[in-house]
């Protein structure tokens, strides 16, 4: 990294040292972080001073009623609004039919995906989605200071399925977003056939934490 020996005493000794973004930087490279590994290490060194501004009280809920109504007006897809611990703030009726659940009281998606047994059987390479979903369940507490505990306890529930804790206790991988993926469902309930889909995440300006959510085919 180039840094002296006084600096890398002084951080071993937990007193303060200049984290400039030239040394995350060089820090970065000589870790070989990926560019999601970056954001949890700036974020953390910089004490989340790099996050975007939230909106006042009232803009942001009516930017959030704003969304639900672009959501709920699609009808040729699946779509969905989620707020940074994933629970849900809103769907669409092509949501609703694929996936029941949504309707239930504190619908939460990291939840369902992780712990219920019906995700297992919908979500094809469910173990795939399961280590994507938990490493951003990690980028999330890395990051989100101001919703630390409910993803505390949205952690605590989700490890206390065997299977998870298995998974998350293989490696700190993390990842920010899980932007034009591509994967297999299956839903006997809505095709006999199984069905393929993109996810694509929109995330909009000032509201931040928050996820819209469209499954293309």
């Amino acid at each position: 990294m180039g840094v002296s020996e006084r600096w890398y005493r002084s951080l071993e000794s937990g007193d303060s040292v200049s984290l400039s973004s030239d040394i995350l930087s060089r820090l970065s490279e000589v870790l070989v972080l990926g560019p999601d590994e970056r954001m949890v290490l700036y974020s953390r060194a910089l004490a989340g001073a790099a996050g975007i501004a939230l909106a006042d009280e009232t803009g942001e809920t009516e930017s959030q009623l704003a969304l639900l109504r672009l959501v709920t007006a699609q009808t040729l897809f699946p779509a969905y609004l989620t707020d940074g611990s994933w629970n849900m703030l809103g769907y669409n009726t092509l949501m609703a039919t694929w996936f029941p659940w949504v309707r239930e009281p504190a619908a939460n998606l990291m939840r369902w995906a992780l712990t219920d047994p019906s995700a297992r059987e919908e979500m094809l390479d469910w173990q795939e989605h399961a280590e994507v979903y938990l490493a951003m369940l990690r980028f999330a507490l890395a990051t989100s200071s101001a919703r630390k505990a409910s993803l505390e306890r949205l952690l605590e529930g989700v490890l206390a399925d065997p299977e998870c804790r298995r998974l998350w206790e293989q490696g700190p991988k993390v990842v920010a977003f899980r932007q034009g993926h591509r994967y297999r469902l299956n839903l006997p309930h809505v095709s006999p056939e199984q069905i393929t889909v993109t996810s694509q995440v929109l995330l909009p300006a000032y509201q931040h934490g928050i996820r819209c959510v469209m499954l293309l085919p």
